[in-house]
């Protein structure tokens, strides 16, 4: 069974999908910490928390209406049910993204045939996860898949441009740049991007955040 902290209809604040409808599925429990996480929340303890089976989340979904759907957390990879949910989705004409940290192993969910859409997180160093991120999961990803560097510094803007060098990241999936929300200048970024000539990466700001309160949840 699942640990669901949440599901709920809104728009896709960030990713490739940024501004289409989506059904949102929370999960509780993160292995990671990060030092700006906005869903601490759904991590702790006492996280309220509701247990279903894929085939309860799947109904939901598909009886939603809503063909995109974003399996997040938390980190929806310590789910053990994950592959059979993606697998009912993806048999029912689903859309499905799974937001992970970048921690995990990628790779049984990358070798289904209802394969998802991974938007995968580099921990930069203002995150102070950094250490546990899996390179190996770069040469799983394909043209539809995105890795996300959030940037808090130019320390941080300097180490995603090395990693994106390193793995010739743009070359096979996409490469979005989004700031701490109230840390960094989105045009701080944008004028890094400029002087290295940051060609095909894409800056990235989460649209809920600026629609919404910052710290609803829900939306």
């Amino acid at each position: 069974m699942a640990r669901v902290a949440e599901m709920f209809i809104s728009i896709n604040g960030e990713g490739v999908r940024a501004g289409e409808l989506a059904y949102f599925v929370r999960f509780c429990g993160c292995n990671l910490s990060c030092s700006y996480c906005d869903t601490a929340w759904a991590n702790r303890s006492d996280a309220p928390e509701t247990h279903m089976s894929a085939e309860e989340i799947a109904k939901q979904v598909i009886g939603s209406g809503i063909r995109n759907v974003t399996l997040t957390g938390g980190e929806p990879l310590l789910q053990k049910d994950l592959p059979e949910l993606c697998t009912i989705l993806a048999e029912n004409g689903i859309i499905t993204e799974i937001e992970t940290n970048g921690s995990l192993d990628i790779s049984e969910l990358a070798a289904l045939s209802g394969r998802p859409v991974f938007t995968m997180d580099y921990k930069l160093p203002s995150s102070g996860m950094e250490e546990f991120m899996r390179t190996e999961n770069f040469s799983l990803l394909q043209k539809q898949d995105t890795v996300k560097f959030v940037c808090g510094s130019v320390q941080d803007l300097d180490r995603m441009r090395e990693i994106t060098e390193k793995y010739s990241l743009l070359s096979h999936c996409h490469v979005y740049i989004s700031p701490v929300f109230g840390s960094i200048d989105a045009s701080d970024i944008v004028e890094y991007m400029k002087q290295h000539r940051m060609n095909g990466a894409r800056l990235q700001l989460q649209l809920h955040k600026y629609i919404w309160d910052p710290d609803k949840r829900g939306v």
